[in-house]
């Protein structure tokens, strides 16, 4: 972590943003997700991300690396295992769901991109690189038997009760810093 942090206050320092109250580090190689409070690592998780390499480009299904803010929070008041579909609640448990494929269950915490032709616009070579118009989330799965292994289409899987829990901590706002 002591590298990803350097990195990450470099990233503030360059980008002139002031370190949030809280940050969620999402490291890709190990798969997991800690949560900060300050300087105090609060809980840290196993989550899943991209089948395919980290990428920020639109359509390549890559896990977007970079520093990000949790832009909104979605579903809070549903119930463990709801499966989303356009982040609205379909009122059915993904055991209930005919689609064995990765669905978004349980909460949503919608990422927006914090640094400028990386991870929020468009790239200096004109590729679309912008997180949040990617739809990438944090959120829960029904293929908890995946988590800890690379599963999903780019968004931060993790189990429905771990997501739950951290969407009780997480706020609009905090940071989310994702490194390979």
């Amino acid at each position: 972590m002591d590298k990803n942090k350097e990195l990450l206050n470099k990233t503030r320092v360059r980008l002139g943003i002031k370190p949030a109250d809280r940050l969620l580090f999402v490291c890709i190689a190990m798969q997991t997700l800690q949560f900060f409070r300050g300087e105090t690592l609060v809980r840290a998780y196993t989550v899943s991300t991209s089948l395919r390499p980290p990428s920020n480009v639109k359509d390549s299904l890559g896990t977007p690396r970079g520093l990000h803010e949790i832009a909104e929070r979605i579903g809070g008041e549903q119930p463990a295992g709801m499966v989303f579909k356009g982040r609205r609640p379909t009122g059915r448990h993904y055991s209930e769901h005919p689609d064995d494929g990765n669905l978004i269950t349980s909460r949503i915490l919608w990422l927006r991109g914090l640094e400028p032709g990386f991870n929020a616009g468009s790239a200096p070579t004109g590729e679309e690189v912008d997180t949040y118009a990617r739809y990438v989330y944090i959120h829960g799965t029904n293929r908890e038997d995946l988590i800890g292994q690379p599963a999903s289409a780019g968004c931060v899987l993790l189990r429905n009760l771990d997501m739950i829990a951290l969407y009780e901590e997480a706020r609009a706002g905090d940071h989310v810093f994702i490194a390979d």
